[in-house]
């Protein structure tokens, strides 16, 4: 057996807007209530009770984490759930005071009195924790604690779930960056064909490729949506969605409508942009994303959602927007090197911004993005890592400061510049010699590491420094 860390659990599909304040603690109360089903002690529960603890209650409001946990309580899956019925689902919760416990019975709910924000406490294990209580009128049946450690994993204090599970042994074992260089340059591989050879271990060629194009599908429909909707998102901010007002500048009064993201892509590909537009529609990208992530719709986690704009955007340029002739099997080769470099940094560092700021989500990634491209682009193994350093270097430190707790300020912003630091590394990397490095991709995750653990936790997605001090802000869970 193994602990071998696959692609699909780095790049998942799932709801906005976070995949640790939302999506994680979806899964938790989505797990736990089919653990008291397999207890036979579902029909008995009358009542339950959640508190959440640490970062997921200073800023579980902003995040959803409220709306995340009802719905998993209902049983609703994230990959499959339609966003379009969350409010209104939620809004007969709150109304009738009564909650569907695993698609199967009514059970009395307030979430006002249900859900606890303990913002003065935490759990030991991980700045996300959070516990569950199921009663029998008023005798306890059971509880279970559980932790949200970072783009959509959870664990739970007597078994690990949605993460790094032992599996079946894969032929290509790589526990560092430099044993994955040396793997790659001593049998001859690519990181794309050395991750392959791992991942036929548990699953058919078909299956990994049609897998990785739903992804690519889900990352597509969304930007597609975000470049094609106005408004404001809703939390108090009263922040303008911006991506589509900039794709209508940038097409200049193209006002052509498709039905869907597929003939919309190759739509954008029949034209031709400066690289300034390039920059620009880079951005829109990233924008479009994130805003609609922000809105509490499909996203992909990549490998979180606060930086699900980074992945796509750059994968949108590289199959639109770079000149280069793309096909599936390149947008395949694109998502498989970028979820392999994540999972070294989900291995030695951390992917939860409530661990290690910002740099843990849109410096990463970045890196994986950079990675991908510089492969994609003909680059070395030792270039593509080089291009990761490089665009994780330069997210060193950087704090997760949202502003009300909202994956709003400065979170969309951000998306767009991680999305061209990689590129820029990418570029930076293709010219240079990889065997003249002085910091290796290893350095630099360990050096986040140690950054992570020096941080002041009020820059660690609490909303108590930085920015999310600036601006007063009347919360309204969105």
């Amino acid at each position: 057996m193994s602990d071998y860390i696959s692609v699909f659990d780095m790049l998942k599909i799932g709801v906005g807007p976070s995949s640790s304040h939302t999506l994680g603690p979806w899964r938790a109360a989505q797990d736990w209530v089919a653990d008291l089903h397999e207890l036979h002690v579902l029909p008995l529960v009358t009542h339950v009770r959640v508190d959440l603890y640490g970062s997921l209650a200073k800023t579980g409001v902003g995040h959803g984490t409220g709306f995340a946990v009802q719905m998993g309580l209902t049983g609703a899956d994230p990959v499959t759930f339609d966003p379009m019925t969350l409010r209104p689902l939620l809004k007969t919760i709150k109304e009738q005071l009564t909650l569907r416990l695993n698609n199967q019975q009514d059970i009395v709910f307030n979430p006002d009195t249900d859900i606890r924000y303990l913002m003065a406490e935490s759990l030991p294990f991980h700045a996300n924790g959070m516990r569950f209580y199921a009663y029998a009128d008023q005798n306890e049946l059971n509880s279970a604690i559980y932790y949200s450690t970072g783009g959509g994993f959870i664990v739970c204090e007597t078994k690990e779930t949605g993460g790094a599970k032992a599996q079946p042994e894969v032929p290509y074992l790589t526990y560092s960056t430099t044993e994955l260089q040396h793997a790659c340059v001593d049998n001859g591989l690519n990181i794309f064909e050395l991750v392959w050879a791992n991942e036929v271990a548990f699953r058919t060629p078909e299956q990994i490729k049609n897998g990785l194009l739903l992804i690519w599908d889900t990352m597509r429909d969304c930007a597609f949506r975000g470049c094609h909707t106005d408004g404001i998102l809703e939390g108090g901010l009263n922040v303008s969605r911006k991506a589509a007002g900039m794709y209508r500048d940038l097409l200049k009064g193209d006002t052509l409508r498709f039905e869907d993201s597929e003939s919309w892509l190759a739509h954008l590909q029949s034209k031709r942009f400066s690289f300034f537009q390039m920059m620009q529609m880079l951005s829109c990208f990233a924008f479009a994303v994130n805003e609609e992530n922000a809105a509490f719709g499909r996203v992909v986690t990549a490998p979180t959602n606060g930086a699900a704009g980074v992945i796509p955007s750059v994968l949108l340029f590289y199959t639109c927007l770079s000149g280069h002739a793309t096909s599936k099997q390149d947008v395949v080769r694109f998502l498989t090197v970028a979820a392999h470099i994540g999972s070294y940094f989900k291995r030695h560092a951390t992917i939860s911004a409530a661990m290690g700021g910002c740099q843990a989500e849109i410096g990463v990634s970045s890196a994986m993005a950079a990675a991908a491209l510089t492969e994609c682009l003909g680059g070395s193994v030792g270039q593509a890592l080089q291009a990761a350093e490089i665009a994780m270097e330069h997210h060193l430190g950087m704090t997760c400061d949202p502003i009300g707790g909202l994956v709003q300020i400065p979170c969309i912003e951000r998306n767009s510049m991680g999305a061209i630091k990689a590129i820029m590394a990418s570029t930076i990397a293709l010219e240079n010699d990889p065997l003249k490095a002085r910091v290796s991709l290893d350095d630099v995750i360990a050096t986040m590491w140690r950054t992570a653990q020096d941080m002041n936790s009020k820059y660690k997605e609490t909303a108590e420094g930085g920015l999310a001090v600036l601006l007063p802000v009347s919360l309204v869970e969105c």
